[in-house]
């Protein structure tokens, strides 16, 4: 048994403005899902979530998107498209010979328009990465739940990938960010096959916490780093 990540869900004062932001950005159609709007993913491209929540941002992302690039017309064409749709660049002390662009969008998450050439990225699809915040253990951790193999784990840095390709979940390692309170991004999984409650189990022998119960039957949940998520009924 294993979890499916169904989307990555971003608490939004105004779920409607990020949500048309990133369908225009990603060609998607946004669907009303458990109380916010869901950009459904492909086979192999990641699912976006946007819930509303009167909370305001108060420190660093802990998670942020990567879109790709084929050639540098390409990489100003995407941000040209973000600035139209109502990002707007952001200062995060990125150095002028660093070639990604780093944005946000209107609810002032912070994502990277990464240059042309990225080894790392190639083949992922334009939507190519989730970096985040986390150690190592909190990789192998989201490896064996999702059933995704370690496609990169080296100096404490870690990533994975379903076995299909595409969207790459990545985490940094350490120093990690002082944690203030609720993440306002998190993971929404669903069980691929069976109880969500066995599943629920499953997530805390690998090393999960149960914090209770969500809405509609879920469960809230903590990885080893204390990153809250949820697991949704099938």
């Amino acid at each position: 048994m294993v979890s499916r990540l169904v989307a990555v869900t971003y608490d939004a004062r105004d779920p409607a403005r990020p949500a048309r932001f990133w369908a225009g950005m990603l060609g998607r159609e946004v669907v009303e899902h458990a109380g916010g709007a869901l950009l459904p993913g492909g086979g192999t491209q990641l699912g976006l979530r946007f819930a509303p929540s009167p909370r305001k941002k108060t420190g660093p992302d802990r998670m942020h998107l990567h879109l790709t690039s084929t050639s540098l017309t390409d990489q100003q064409s995407t941000v040209e498209a973000a600035l139209k749709l109502g990002a707007a660049h952001l200062d995060v002390g990125q150095r002028p010979e660093e070639g990604h662009i780093v944005l946000a969008d209107p609810e002032d998450n912070a994502f990277c328009v990464i240059e042309p050439g990225n080894a790392f990225l190639a083949g992922c699809g334009f939507l190519g990465e989730l970096a985040c915040d986390g150690t190592r253990e909190v990789g192998l951790f989201w490896s064996a739940a999702l059933g995704w193999p370690l496609v990169w784990d080296e100096n404490q840095e870690t990533a994975v990938q379903s076995p299909r390709g595409g969207t790459k979940v990545a985490w940094g390692g350490p120093p990690l960010a002082p944690k203030d309170g609720t993440n306002l991004q998190r993971f929404d999984l669903a069980p691929a096959h069976g109880d969500h409650e066995a599943e629920a189990d499953r997530l805390v022998s690998l090393g999960a916490r149960r914090l209770g119960p969500g809405p509609d039957g879920a469960v809230e949940l903590a990885d080893p780093d204390g990153n809250e998520f949820c697991l949704r009924r099938a």
